[in-house]
């Protein structure tokens, strides 16, 4: 008669521990892919991290004390490397603005955070956003499944952004360059819009734009002085309210939002 062989359990226990070695090694092996893949990856991490700091800390003003798991997922797959100037890329995860030529900045990601956390953004919404800069924070809100319209009144950094979008994939953002101060009227009206930089009066041409149950974030304050992150609603019956949010330091808008 033939009997089944079972190990005895001191050798049970030594195959145990070699299956788990082997496992660990390739857990090991796949991060290591990884992480060679993309170099970033354990920085882009630690950014995600000093952001939900910021968060816990700003509970109180932004009437949230965590990031929203679709948002910590943008941030996490977003190349923020890839939208700033190549000898700044090793400084990218940094929890800071960066200049990106033309006397403009990629903004600071926990404000890049904030502001998409106060859009409440869902997914095929319309979002316009007023100054593409690198295009990061269009980048962030594609990667929501929002369909992005922006707009940059300096040529050279909006068809740069354009190119930008278009090697890295984001085929859900429509951008071009222009005023924003008169938005996009060709594809009004819009489910948010968020203005990344100062004015001291919010355009009445973007009010208009803004869907019934619409959220616009926007610096409001003197440009080159104090300001404020406002985040404005307008309800089903075409009336907004106003809630400032943080101080903030954001470039001025141009354009006619200057005369």
């Amino acid at each position: 008669m033939i009997r089944s062989y079972r190990p005895s359990t001191r050798w049970r226990h030594v195959l145990r521990l070699l299956l788990a070695a082997v496992n660990a090694l390739a857990i090991s092996s796949v991060a290591g892919a990884a992480e060679e893949d993309d170099p970033y990856a354990k920085s882009r991490a630690a950014m995600v991290r000093v952001i939900e700091q910021h968060m816990a800390a700003t509970r109180s003003e932004l009437g949230r004390g965590q990031l929203d798991a679709r948002v910590r997922t943008a941030f996490s797959a977003v190349p923020r490397h890839a939208f700033v100037p190549d000898d700044l890329s090793r400084r990218a995860y940094e929890d800071r603005p960066l200049p990106i030529g033309f006397g403009q900045t990629i903004s600071q990601p926990f404000i890049v955070a904030a502001m998409t956390e106060l859009l409440e953004v869902r997914p095929g919404e319309r979002v316009l956003e007023i100054g593409t800069g690198s295009g990061y924070q269009a980048a962030i809100l594609a990667a929501l499944d929002a369909k992005v319209f922006t707009i940059e009144i300096i040529p050279e950094l909006g068809e740069a952004a354009r190119t930008r979008f278009k090697r890295l994939g984001y085929d859900n953002i429509a951008s071009r360059v222009g005023d924003g101060y008169d938005g996009w009227p060709e594809h009004a009206p819009f489910d948010a819009i968020i203005v990344t930089a100062a004015s001291n009066h919010i355009p009445p041409p973007l009010l208009e734009q803004l869907k019934p149950d619409g959220r616009l974030v926007i610096p409001l304050g003197n440009p080159f002085g104090a300001q404020q992150l406002l985040i404005v609603r307008k309800d089903t019956a075409g009336r907004t309210t106003t809630r400032k949010v943080l101080p903030v330091r954001f470039v001025p808008l141009t354009g006619r939002a200057q005369k």
